[in-house]
């Protein structure tokens, strides 16, 4: 446990390519962050860090020694946690890396169904594309994704994965706002607000666009569904997320959402996964097992998906 803690200080000294940095968050003088760095070259046999005026950076050695603290840390959590159900699930700590239509709504609801059930259990949450969650499950810095549109993966592992419909979100008093479904198309002579390329939703609409004949006037994007979701509140713009993120029950007040007709091939999965080959804690295997339960009873494929 101890050598477990001096390990710890070497990955935060790596995440923030700073001693001094890292040294400050620890409470200890850099000096001393030093020594231990150094005492662990020294057990090693070889530097893990280049030093520099600009920082620290890890050498080909130090970044196969912090794959394995980040695998150990993980072990350790996992045997805690293997621990502790022996007498009942107390406590524990879920770290989570989401695409953003999931924050407003579906993650809470299912975060907050667990605690009552397992107060005790943290949560970690960090909103990122699905790049980055799949660069965090690699490196062990979150225990499950929850993504739309992942890349294909050897290192992710699905769990489940549900077709997703985007939908058109608008103001209450929109000129579609009334209709049961509509097309891209139809969309056109409005102003439009959409993600950024990051997102799985605007790719989804750049591919269409790039093959039709028609063209839509996209005059806001963010990196912000909230900002998306303002924009459309104040006027006549429309922006689209997918289903789970547009759900009628949670939109604020002044909007609807409009199903996008199948007719235009605008779905993609929404995907619950873990890194290949690893053994979740007790905690984490548990709200996997609820929130996989959930997305079967809401599953909804659109035709041909």
């Amino acid at each position: 446990m101890r050598h477990m803690r001096i390990w710890a200080y070497v990955d935060l000294a790596a995440r923030h390519g700073s001693i001094r940095r890292a040294a400050e968050e620890l409470n200890i003088t850099p000096s001393a962050l030093q020594r231990r760095i150094q005492d662990v070259e020294d057990d090693l046999g070889t530097p893990i860090f280049e030093r520099s005026a600009q920082g620290v950076r890890l050498t080909a050695a130090g970044e196969t020694f912090i794959r394995w603290i980040r695998q150990q840390a993980v072990d350790l959590e996992r045997t805690r946690s293997q621990i502790e159900s022996l007498g009942g699930l107390k406590r524990g700590h879920i770290r989570i890396a989401c695409s953003q239509a999931l924050v407003n709504h579906f993650l809470p609801q299912e975060i907050a169904g667990f605690r009552r059930s397992y107060p005790r259990v943290s949560f970690a949450v960090s909103v990122v594309d699905h790049d980055v969650a799949l660069q965090r499950l690699v490196d062990y810095e979150a225990d499950i994704v929850l993504i739309f549109r992942p890349r294909r993966s050897a290192e992710l592992q699905p769990i489940v994965s549900v077709g997703q419909r985007l939908h058109a979100v608008m103001a209450s008093d929109h000129p579609l706002a009334g209709q049961d479904t509509i097309r891209l198309r139809d969309c056109a002579p409005y102003p439009i607000a959409l993600a950024d390329r990051s997102f799985g939703s605007r790719r989804i609409i750049d591919g269409i666009l790039s093959t039709s004949s028609f063209s839509l006037s996209i005059d806001f994007e963010s990196d912000s569904f909230e900002m998306l979701r303002n924009l459309a509140r104040s006027g006549e713009v429309i922006t689209f997320q997918i289903e789970v993120g547009s759900e009628t029950t949670w939109l604020e007040p002044g909007l609807v959402s409009v199903p996008v007709a199948d007719t235009d091939p605008t779905h993609g999965p929404l995907v619950l996964g873990q890194l290949r080959g690893r053994t979740l804690p007790v905690a984490a295997a548990k709200f996997v097992e609820q929130v996989a339960r959930r997305l079967d009873r809401t599953r909804n494929l659109p035709q041909g998906a």
